[in-house]
């Protein structure tokens, strides 16, 4: 009993899960006015009338207006439809994914396919770009022009540009939605001066249809060019001129016509009654087929939910799309799982989806375009990649014999003209460097080509891998010998003025600081070292009044110690910071004294500083220091290469040095201008001082370090750049090699490259070398000055000694009443003996001797030690 009635609960949930799903599924349709995807659309929905019905909700849309597609996605997500198929492009593709995303409504698509699409849009068509790079591999092009149309996104472009900096391949890009009749024609004339035909086209049947026009209307549809259209529908599209011209034609197909049941089908298509269709009746395209899939796969998965009785019924109001913040439907998960998990096979091979909505597990027909017709020569998939099914017949085209064999023939080109490039005002052309990659003489230009705006305009430059600016290059003046007075350099002379007119004042306040201080003034104790002369009356037999007047007089005469001449010798041996016997007393002595010592131990220590570098570096003295000096001259000639960037600096620079200097440059006479470098390098050289070369900063500091060593350069650098490497524009070189030069400098290799050949193998030492070879030792010559001033001063000291002598021996002569030269004997004589009596600072005391004894003519030795005995 309890068992009878489980088995009737049972069957009652099943019948109510049952009537619970819907027999009629509302399909939303997205496609534009009259395309052929609506009319397969119309024809798909009439082959899968199985419950449940699917009934479609159609509008049409305007393809590029966001707004048209916004508008008519909410119309169909108010109306309650459970998913919606139809087409986009590249203006409207990322606002229905995000709509999808928001609201769990999924969308599926013939569309192109996009890489950063969420789950809910389920793709039809399978990605190329593995085919296609597959394709390019068997054909062995390492050197191909790649035209693109970003109406089918640039997923396939991304990927091919990501091979061949792989591998090394040369793709020249180029976009053909922005090309015009001229630059079309430009292209294939620059295959042929290179005598290149590989050309790869990837746009949409339409477009592909209008290029493939004009190529037939250029006259390129013969057997030097070999296409390979980069689309699924190669029997699609009209190959017959090229047929007629034996160009070689490769392609993708999607759709085996060949196949027996997808033929019953196309047949069906071509007899589906069009009665309501304003388009005339056209065979079956590959987006058709994807269309048509798109239904089944719609129909199959909508069977599955009914089959799995889960509940994706509506109920109440579908809600609003433009929500904020965003209703999701909560029964998108199950519809977007369910299609997912589809596995059918399909007018376009085996469908099946991946976790993002992707077809997987597909396969791919490689076809080519022989003198027969449309032929299948392999195929790809993603477990074997492309697979060759058909051999080469011999005969049938000539070019085929050489798509097997790889020719890379590596030239490097030295430019007769020796310019880096500039274009012509008049003819508008480019020469050097620039020319021959404009003009695709080359495929790339490494040299120090600087990186200009007017450059950047026609090719393209990669990161800068050396910084510069412009510099000045003039020939090295010989170093200046230190002169015999050097050690005077280290204060300019205005300060050795200075210094002495502060030696003269200083003493000359002290003087007058001490005569009217009278703490400088003291008494001298007469007695103290008097000496007694024997022929005058002593004190005990003088009268007492008188002897102790005198004695008075003489204890309270006053003495001042700093005379004019005491106060400068103070004061020198100050500065010299030797010192004296002799300092002041007073308050305001002292504070002289101090303030002068103040202010020579500031000088002497600046002096002593500054001595060493100015006495072990041998300076070159420059004529130039900047290029304000050259503009603010007329002596010195100066100029630049006759085409590169430097010239054009000076050319267009609107600081008024500059303009100066251009005014010059541009009509001086003889020309400034030189044609290449080394003949700029040659003529500074030559000139003797007389010529300055302008050129970038790398050059002049490299040419520096080359012998024979007599170019330098002076001042800071006049502008900012760099170097770059340089590619035609859209040359796929660009990104590899940008990726080469960022690495390089984030290891610091580069630096170290610098480091290495332009100092460490200089011809003229490194950067310090010599330096540190100079200020090692101090030659005779920085000192010189000192030892001169030395011996002068003691020819001077002895100079002033003899006529002292002279001078004293002259007055002695007047009070002894003797001749001269008896007095100069005697004093010498006296002098020699060192017997005289010795006072402060070796001073001779000279007694008063009697009157007889002073008319003696000279005293002999052994009197005068006789006499000194006496007198003490």
């Amino acid at each position: 009993m309890q068992r009878s009635l489980t088995l009737l609960c049972t069957s009652f949930l099943g019948l109510c899960l049952g009537s619970s799903f819907p027999s009629n599924i509302n399909i939303g349709g997205l496609f534009p006015t009259e395309s052929h995807e609506y009319e397969v659309f119309r024809f798909a929905l009439s082959h899968h009338q199985d419950i449940p019905k699917l009934v479609p909700q159609v509008d049409m849309v305007k393809m590029g207006n966001s707004f048209s597609m916004t508008y008519a996605f909410c119309s169909q997500f108010s109306k309650g439809v459970y998913a919606i198929i139809g087409v986009y492009d590249r203006k409207t593709v990322n606002m229905l994914m995000s709509f999808c995303g928001a609201l769990h409504v999924c969308f599926v698509t013939p569309s192109f396919p996009m890489e950063n699409s969420n789950q809910f849009v389920i793709q039809l068509r399978p990605e190329l770009q593995d085919a296609l790079v597959g394709v390019i591999e068997h054909y062995k092009w390492s050197k191909f022009v790649y035209m693109y149309s970003s109406d089918s996104g640039l997923s396939v472009l991304q990927k091919v540009l990501d091979t061949a900096a792989e591998h090394n391949w040369l793709v020249t890009s180029v976009n053909v939605e922005t090309m015009t009749e001229a630059s079309f024609l430009k292209v294939f004339q620059d295959l042929d001066k290179r005598k290149e035909g590989q050309i790869i086209i990837d746009c949409e049947l339409e477009r592909l249809t209008s290029i493939l026009k004009k190529i037939i209307e250029l006259g390129k549809n013969v057997k030097s060019y070999h296409y390979i259209l980069a689309n699924l529908g190669f029997l699609d599209i009209d190959l017959t001129e090229f047929k007629k011209g034996e160009a070689n034609v490769t392609g993708f197909q999607l759709v085996n016509y060949a196949d027996p049941n997808i033929s019953r089908i196309v047949q069906q298509w071509m007899d589906f009654d069009n009665k309501d269709a304003k388009v005339p009746k056209r065979g079956l395209k590959y987006t058709g087929a994807l269309t048509y899939d798109g239904v089944k796969v719609m129909s199959t998965a909508f069977q599955n939910l009914r089959r799995q009785r889960i509940d994706i019924s509506r109920r109440g109001n579908a809600g609003e799309c433009l929500a904020n913040p965003p209703a999701p439907w909560g029964q998108g998960i199950d519809i977007q799982r369910a299609l997912q998990q589809v596995r059918i096979e399909g007018l376009t091979g085996h469908i099946q989806f991946n976790e993002k909505g992707r077809r997987t597990n597909y396969t791919v027909s490689v076809m080519e375009l022989r003198p027969t017709g449309p032929k299948k020569v392999g195929y790809w998939n993603e477990d074997e990649k492309f697979v060759s099914t058909a051999a080469y017949i011999p005969g049938s085209n000539d070019t085929y014999g050489l798509q097997n064999r790889t020719y890379i023939v590596t030239t490097i080109l030295v430019l007769a003209d020796g310019k880096y490039g500039a274009r012509d005002p008049e003819t508008m052309m480019w020469n050097g460097m620039v020319g021959e990659l404009v003009y695709g003489k080359a495929d790339v230009a490494v040299a120090p080509l600087t990186i200009t705006l007017v450059r950047e305009e026609v090719i393209d430059f990669s990161k800068p891998f050396m910084s510069l600016g412009i510099s000045i290059m003039i020939k090295k003046p010989t170093k200046s010998k230190p002169g015999v007075f050097s050690f005077l350099d280290p204060l300019a002379y205005e300060i050795w003025m200075c210094i002495v007119f502060a030696y003269i004042g200083v003493s000359v306040v002290l003087f007058l600081v001490s005569r009217f201080s009278p703490y400088e003034w003291h008494a001298d104790d007469c007695e103290e070292g008097a000496e007694q002369n024997p022929n005058q009356p002593s004190s005990s037999s003088a009268q007492p009044g008188q002897g102790q007047q005198n004695q008075n007089q003489q204890s309270q005469e006053q003495n001042n110690e700093f005379g004019i001449f005491n106060s400068l010798w103070f004061s020198l041996g100050a500065f010299m910071q030797q010192g004296c016997d002799i300092s002041p007393r007073s308050l305001s002595g002292r504070i002289v004294g101090g303030v002068w010592w103040f202010f020579t131990l500031i000088i002497i220590s600046s002096y002593t500083a500054n001595l060493a570098a100015f006495l072990t570096v041998e300076r070159m003295v420059s004529p130039i220091e900047s290029a304000e000096d050259l503009a603010k001259q007329t002596e010195i000639a100066y100029g630049t290469l006759d085409a590169g960037s430097t010239k054009e600096f000076f050319r267009r620079s609107k600081i008024a040095v500059f303009e100066k200097m251009w005014s010059y440059m541009k009509s001086a006479d003889p020309s400034v201008f030189v044609k290449t470098t080394d003949e700029g390098v040659i003529r500074v050289r030559k000139s003797k001082g007389k010529y300055a070369y302008l050129l970038e900063s790398t050059m002049n500091e490299y040419i520096e370090q080359r012998k024979p060593c007599d170019t330098m350069k002076v001042g800071g650098n006049l502008d900012s750049k760099g170097y770059g490497i340089a590619t035609p524009k859209g040359s796929p070189l660009r990104i590899p090699v940008n990726l080469a030069v960022l690495k390089l400098s984030e290891q610091a290799v580069l630096d170290k490259l610098k480091n290495k050949w332009w100092y460490d193998k200089g011809e003229c030492g490194s950067k310090d070398s010599g330096r540190k070879d100079k200020t090692s030792a101090l030659s005779l010559s920085n000192v010189a000055g000192v030892f001169y001033i030395l011996i002068g001063g003691l020819g001077l000291a002895m100079l002033v000694a003899l006529v002292e002598f002279c001078y004293k021996s002259r007055t002695e002569s007047h009070r002894m009443k003797q001749s001269i030269n008896d007095a100069m004997r005697c004093s010498t004589l006296t002098r020699m003996s060192g017997n005289g009596s010795g006072g402060e600072n070796g001073r001779i005391v000279t007694h008063d001797f009697p009157k007889a004894v002073q008319t003696l003519p000279c005293m002999s030795h052994a009197a005068s030690m006789g006499l000194g005995a006496s007198g003490m």
